[in-house]
């Protein structure tokens, strides 16, 4: 039992002797996203000394090469001497970014009006920088820019912005004019006078919201079913004057007119004089008589005339 325990005991020592001798291996090539180059990052097995600090990395997005002379001086720095140099004279160290450009700081700007209730459904925001930023590159970041400060003014719609960039204890300041539009209804073809507006007669196209206020704007429910009043163009700006209820009879359709006194409903044959929408007045020709009378529409082919008090003669 005694000879066993000290074999036990003698692997023991002879594991934990290797594992403590494994030297740490030096990287060809490496990536970090942080201000400086841990040992971890330059070796693989680094052991205790992995979050230590060897030098500052280079400026993100950008690469340099460290000798192996640099190498040794920082780990000495740090007590750490022995280590397997994997046959390499250098290491290549990149520095990972984050790219802000203008698509991110406009979209941030389109964020805080809409969270501001300036930007409602249906509008964008166009942004025109007064001095374009190019493109920065900063520190890797799931935020790479923040909007910190925003000044918009309506009424000419100029703004300034502040941001703060990942990395970079300089703000970003940026002025300029923001474009308001909203979507509006517009003909995908000329019409003739008189069609009745599908869902396909319409498309939607960005419109100056000061245009938009000025002219007013439809919305899809009160054009489509709707007859155009006139003939339309390609591309014309759909408003609610542009169309009405379509015409149940329409000028000389042959219709059947009806008259109603209780139990009793007589009808005779005529022909429209004007046209009309389902329950709108119109003048309809009786062609027994030959007398023109006020009826309403009730249906595309039948009027009916009016309960105030009519003799059979009349009709």
């Amino acid at each position: 039992m005694k000879s066993l325990r000290a074999i036990s005991l003698t692997l023991a020592m002879i594991l934990s002797s290797g594992i403590a001798s494994a030297a740490p291996v030096l990287r060809a090539e490496i990536t970090v996203s942080a201000p400086v180059v841990t040992v971890g990052d330059m070796f693989d097995d680094a052991g205790v000394l992995a979050e230590q600090p060897l030098f500052r990395s280079p400026l993100p997005g950008t690469t340099g090469n460290v000798d192996l002379a640099a190498v040794r001086s920082a780990t000495a720095r740090i007590g750490l001497t022995r280590f397997d140099i994997n046959g390499l004279s250098q290491v290549r160290v990149s520095r990972a970014a984050s790219i802000v450009d203008q698509t991110l700081l406009a979209d941030l700007i389109t964020q805080d009006l809409r969270h501001r209730g300036i930007l409602g459904d249906g509008m964008t925001a166009n942004m025109l920088f007064a001095n374009p930023p190019e493109t920065i590159t900063v520190a890797a970041s799931d935020t790479p820019a923040q909007l910190e400060n925003l000044r918009y003014l309506p009424g000419n719609g100029t703004f300034s912005a502040r941001f703060s960039l990942a990395g970079q204890a300089q703000p970003l300041d940026l002025n300029g004019s923001i474009e308001i539009s909203i979507e509006a209804p517009h003909l995908a073809a000329g019409l003739p006078a008189g069609t009745v507006l599908r869902p396909d007669h319409i498309i939607m196209r960005p419109l100056p919201i000061q245009q938009a206020d000025a002219q007013g704007i439809a919305s899809l429910d009160q054009l489509v079913g709707m007859a155009l009043n006139r003939q339309s163009r390609d591309g014309m700006l759909l408003r609610v004057s542009d169309v009405s209820t379509p015409l149940s009879i329409a000028k000389n359709d042959l219709v059947t007119i009806y008259y109603r006194k209780g139990l009793m409903t007589l009808t005779v044959k005529g022909q429209a004089i004007t046209g009309a929408a389902e329950g709108a007045p119109l003048q309809v020709l009786n062609l027994v008589s030959k007398r023109v009378i006020s009826a309403t529409a009730i249906a595309p082919g039948a009027v009916e005339v009016s309960t105030s008090p009519v003799t059979l003669a009349g009709l």
